[in-house]
């Protein structure tokens, strides 16, 4: 396997826990390890602390990558963060080593996924000397050893954080580039479709003008030369005369047929627009056949799904969104429902606020439901006809 094949979240995942299990390491020499204690008269127990210690570290760091791109209960993971900083901690302690620091180093990754950019370098440069006093606790080290040693580790600290900041901005671009390119294409879907109606009635338009005008007039002008004529040319005549209002006949119900099926079918776009949509689950309910006479009112749905997406991906942190169109009466209804977070007092801001004037421009409506921890569900109704 290739790593460009690797998901970068993964791949983070992997070396986190490549580091801690080479931190346990020195702990395969169990025997030399209860002699060293016994010889310096240091308590077993300090032993199997640092062991147990390290067995709690393992397990909550292994919660923590298994969630670490969702946005979903991000104060848990805080916490879990600040347990593992203690875990750390004690390990350098108990152990009287550098093994803090290097668990301290792998927690300075997962800081870029938890918190805004600014409270994870002050929360980096905080943890990492908060192991100032353990190191000056060392044999042989001084308080200002122990921050000049801090500081040491504070450099490959900030190495590895800023990796992760960097694969955690290039992940989210990636993704953002993903889902830009599904609203491009069902776009281009739609734009399409537009076209080949508009290229449907025009061509309806000519035949109607133009071919049952000139049918029409040699109708009239067969109809006056069957008067004229004798036989036999007048049979010939009677005959051209009943093609003539045939063809006009067959013109006419193609014009109509071609007319009756201008509507624009939003099938195709709405199944693009979710095709590139990462770390979203999204079921899409359509009708048999969804079309939509009206160009603008087509945009306006397709906006409106756009909207929902987006929201959900950025602001929910929701693993599933249930998207559904159905056709109750004379109105499209869409359903938005998601099991994201929620939120208790919502502030619509202008995605939102754009869908709802877009609806009001034909008499539509918007309704959105909404509780911490409940997720987020909307409900829009879009007239098909401009009510009077």
């Amino acid at each position: 396997m290739q790593i460009t094949q690797i998901n970068h979240i993964r791949l983070m995942r992997y070396a986190g826990l490549f580091t801690y299990l080479s931190v346990g390491m020195p702990l395969l020499r169990y025997d030399g390890l209860v002699a060293e204690f016994t010889e310096y008269q240091r308590p077993l127990w300090h032993l199997w602390a640092w062991i147990i210690s390290y067995a709690v570290f393992g397990l909550v760091f292994w919660l923590l990558l298994l969630k670490l791109g969702s946005r979903r209960f991000v104060p848990l993971k805080i916490v879990l963060l600040a347990v593992l900083v203690g875990l750390a901690i004690a390990i350098g302690w108990y152990s009287q080593s550098g093994l803090s620091a290097y668990l301290l180093v792998i927690l300075a990754m997962l800081l870029p996924w938890l918190m805004p950019l600014k409270v994870a370098l002050i929360c980096m440069v905080v943890q990492n000397y908060i192991q100032v006093p353990v190191i000056a606790s060392y044999p042989g080290f001084t308080l200002g050893l122990a921050i000049m040693q801090s500081s040491l580790y504070l450099g490959i600290t900030a190495l590895v954080f800023f990796i992760s900041l960097i694969a955690k901005q290039q992940g989210e671009a990636r993704d953002e580039q993903r889902r830009l390119n599904s609203e491009l294409r069902a776009t281009r879907a739609l734009l399409a479709e537009s076209s080949r109606i508009s290229e449907r009635l025009r061509i309806a338009r000519e035949l109607h003008d133009l071919v049952g005008h000139h049918l029409t007039a040699l109708s009239l002008n067969l109809e006056v030369a069957s008067h004229l004529v004798q036989q036999p040319a007048q049979e010939h005549v009677r005959k051209a005369q009943s093609v003539a209002k045939l063809l006009l006949t067959d013109v006419r119900e193609v014009v109509s047929q071609m007319r009756d099926n201008d509507s624009i079918d939003l099938t195709q776009a709405l199944n693009t627009l979710i095709e590139g949509v990462p770390n979203l689950d999204i079921r899409l309910e359509l009708p048999q056949r969804f079309a939509v006479e009206d160009p603008h009112r087509a945009h306006v749905l397709l906006r409106c799904a756009q909207e929902i997406i987006t929201n959900t991906v950025r602001h929910s942190g929701a693993r599933t969104l249930w998207l559904r169109f159905e056709q109750i009466g004379n109105e499209v209804v869409v359903h938005a429902r998601d099991d994201g977070r929620g939120s208790e007092n919502l502030n619509p801001g202008n995605g939102l606020a754009g869908m709802r004037e877009r609806l009001a421009q034909f008499g539509g409506r918007l309704h959105i439901t909404t509780a911490r921890d409940r997720g987020f569900a909307l409900d829009a109704w879009l007239p098909l006809e401009t009510t009077a």
